[in-house]
């Protein structure tokens, strides 16, 4: 097994890794990030971000996030494709093992894991990915050029999905438990205003049909909250927008979770052990924005040359 040795190695490239990466660096602290499944984060599968400082036009998730790693890399930081899948924190130095086999010895971390999309945990979804099914309407909206989709969901996330979907679709549906919208009102009026959306208010997905090899999504029977009356939604894509999960997996059992998951966190981005700090999504469930992100992993890496000063 390789070992490498670091001071500090960031967890999650995503905003707050990245600034988190950039302070570091510019410290000469010569951080390691680790890219993990989904390089760039969450902003890979946005489309147009609009309320990031610095661009007075939308600029792409996708752009976004591969100047900040860029930059990243640009004042010193290393970054590696891999994912820790092991973590040991009894003793210090700390211990994380990879995918790819490889020891990461270091003396701080920064974990910025992010969260991931959830699913609504139907039978047939998982049959259905790839297949109809996505939650990401950035990385799929092509394929249904034309055809009618439905998202689910009543947050940000969902009426950003719809909008860029009627780009491609000829019929955007939003499915909501709800009568009204958790989303910024500036998407809500744009939404509103669309005529390729309409909502169906109240409303929960039951069941998601198609046919089998292949795999082709036909309809979804939807039932109504109020009065419990279903009906059968033919769509040919269904994209869920519901939400997400911290990924905080690897840290069960080793550091403070709250009940939903996260990170437990003092005086902003301290963990329960020393030297390991949190930045983003893994702990923020309140703002859940790109910049707050950032914000935090600023913080985070501050907080980390300080812990090494002393330590190291």
């Amino acid at each position: 097994m390789k070992t490498v040795k670091t001071k500090l190695l960031i967890l999650g490239s995503g905003p707050a890794g990245c600034t988190a990466a950039v302070y570091a660096a510019r410290s000469n602290l010569n951080p390691i990030m680790i890219h993990g499944t989904q390089p760039g984060g969450q902003l890979t599968i946005t489309t147009d971000v609009e309320n990031y400082p610095g661009f007075s036009n939308p600029v792409m998730g996708p752009d976004l996030m591969e100047s900040m790693i860029l930059q990243a890399k640009n004042v010193g930081c290393e970054v590696i494709q891999d994912s820790i899948n092991k973590i040991k924190l009894d003793n210090y130095p700390y211990e994380l093992i990879s995918q790819k086999n490889v020891s990461y010895i270091t003396n701080s971390i920064i974990i910025a894991t992010g969260a991931s999309a959830k699913w609504l945990g139907l039978e047939n979804e998982a049959k259905f990915r790839g297949h109809g099914v996505s939650a990401c309407a950035t990385c799929d909206a092509f394929f249904f050029k034309n055809k009618i989709v439905a998202v689910v969901g009543g947050g940000n996330t969902a009426i950003e999905e719809a909008l860029f979907l009627t780009k491609f679709a000829s019929k955007v549906f939003v499915i909501h438990r709800r009568d009204k919208l958790r989303a910024e009102k500036i998407l809500q009026d744009r939404a509103f205003a669309n005529d390729k959306i309409s909502f169906i208010w109240n409303t929960e997905i039951i069941e998601i049909n198609g046919e089998h090899n292949p795999n082709i999504l036909k309809n979804i029977q939807i039932r109504s909250i109020l009065n419990g009356q279903e009906k059968k939604l033919e769509i040919d894509g269904l994209f869920i927008a519901i939400g997400h999960s911290p990924n905080t997996e690897l840290f069960k059992n080793v550091l403070n979770l709250d009940k939903e998951g996260y990170l437990k966190v003092s005086n902003f981005v301290f963990t329960n052990k020393k030297g390991i700090f949190a930045a983003g999504d893994v702990h923020d469930k309140i703002f859940r924005q790109a910049v707050t992100a950032a914000g935090f992993g600023c913080m985070a890496a501050i907080e980390a040359e300080k812990f090494l000063e002393l330590e190291v």
